[in-house]
């Protein structure tokens, strides 16, 4: 019997519970200091390499270890999500790797950074497959690419403030915005205690409650994931999308500062501001017309990330190949409206594909990979400088990566109201 369609789903879950945007507005701020922690590093490279001794390549190796960490984890993070409350994991999380930021301001050597790092990764590995799914819990129908866009309009404005780092370095030294940005979030998660809530039960699907009572399971998980072909393309497509991503971050601001003799600070907000401005756009923008699209086409999701992919991949091109600045911030915010138009999609497409039960446990394998393939291009861009080779090849490659994207996302088949083993596809 064929799936049902998702216009019929969503037409009728358009009743959300009162608390649903509250919830997205409470993620949204801890989206932000999720990525302004882990972003402000590669902005202030110069004051770092200053104070602590090391060579590009450990620089690289700073970021790189973060996402191998945090990659490496998210799988397990995200079944810890889907077996215990999704609100008390995003809680411990911000308070554990706020404390790290503020430890982060007290290290001396190069090992002390790489441990801050390794642990940064640890604690903030549990965030985002517990948060995109509390938002799909609250957000079953066609609402939910939009509730996704605007939460992850939160992390868009961590990394565009990312650039406060390179900033508060050169004025106050590198340690201060750590020690700042780690109180807040401290503070943060202690005033979450008294307002982030599990959705309610009676939010979840009449179908599911009776499989909902059993014990999630990390290995039944596993193979309910990988038993079905849709899932192994966006497994590939988001390990690619990891590549442009985490290239533009970890060596756009180095890459524009040398390429255009810009100041450090300049370059950290040109890399990060410009680009996130444009990805606040596509997520909204995104974010509304894929939830119009679905409701006329279950494809229509997927459809609205394809375009994405479409217009990032000719953008990040010509923002790794001009010679006119310029040109390069047009290609740098054109990259981040296509990137905007796919990331609010990510989670409601793996919602169509996978079990009800494994969704944060699904999340967290898609970002293992996107890390790890993440990881490694920051670290090649490390050792691509030290052998005095141009690290705008990095960026190439992430063009192509996008257009290989694009193809894969029009092989995927929705397979809505999925609660039993899939079938492979």
């Amino acid at each position: 019997m064929p799936a049902p369609s998702t216009t019929t789903s969503d037409a009728a879950e358009t009743r959300l519970p009162s608390r649903a945007w509250l919830i997205v507005g409470l993620l949204c701020i801890v989206g932000c200091l999720n990525y302004l922690d882990r972003v402000m590093l590669t902005t202030m490279r110069a004051s770092v390499t200053a104070a602590i001794t090391m060579s590009d390549a450990q620089f690289g190796l700073l970021t790189s270890a973060f996402l191998w960490i945090y990659g490496a984890l998210s799988p397990f993070a995200g079944f810890l999500a889907d077996r215990f409350s999704r609100s008390r994991v995003i809680i411990g999380s911000l308070f554990l790797w706020s404390l790290t930021t503020w430890l982060t301001s007290h290290c001396v050597t190069f090992e002390q950074l790489l441990t801050t790092r390794i642990l940064m990764g640890i604690s903030e590995a549990c965030y985002l497959p517990a948060a995109l799914s509390l938002i799909a819990d609250y957000h079953r129908g066609p609402t939910r690419s939009l509730a996704m866009g605007i939460h992850l309009c939160g992390l868009s404005i961590g990394s565009g403030l990312g650039g406060l780092g390179g900033w508060l370095a050169e004025h106050h030294g590198w340690t201060y915005a750590f020690t700042l940005f780690g109180s807040i979030g401290v503070a943060y998660s202690i005033m979450l205690l008294a307002l982030l809530r599990d959705a309610p039960a009676r939010l979840v699907p009449q179908s599911t409650i009776g499989q909902m009572e059993e014990k999630v399971s990390f290995i039944p998980a596993l193979r309910s994931l990988f038993s079905q072909g849709s899932f192994w393309l966006l497994f590939c497509y988001w390990g690619l999308i990891g590549v442009a991503g985490w290239g533009v971050i970890g060596w756009m601001p180095t890459y524009l500062q040398q390429h255009f003799n810009l100041g450090q600070g300049e370059a950290g907000f040109s890399a990060t501001s410009y680009l996130q401005v444009t990805t606040l756009l596509g997520l909204i923008v995104g974010g509304i017309c894929a939830d119009r699209w679905s409701l006329r086409t279950e494809r229509g999701r997927i459809y609205t990330a394809v375009i994405g992919m479409c217009i990032g991949a000719p953008a990040i091109f010509l923002a790794a190949s001009t010679d006119t600045f310029a040109l390069a911030i047009v290609g740098l915010m054109l990259f981040g409206l296509g990137r905007g138009f796919a990331d609010c999609n990510t989670m409601p497409m793996l919602c169509m594909v996978c079990d009800t039960r494994y969704r944060a446990t699904g999340f967290g394998v898609l970002n293992l990979f996107a890390c790890g393939v993440g990881g490694l291009t920051i670290y090649a861009g490390g050792a691509l400088r030290d052998a005095k080779v141009d690290v705008s090849h990095i960026f190439t490659v992430a063009a192509v990566d996008l257009l290989v994207c694009a193809v894969l996302l029009s092989f995927i088949k929705p397979q809505t109201c999925k609660t039993s083993t899939p079938t492979p596809l």
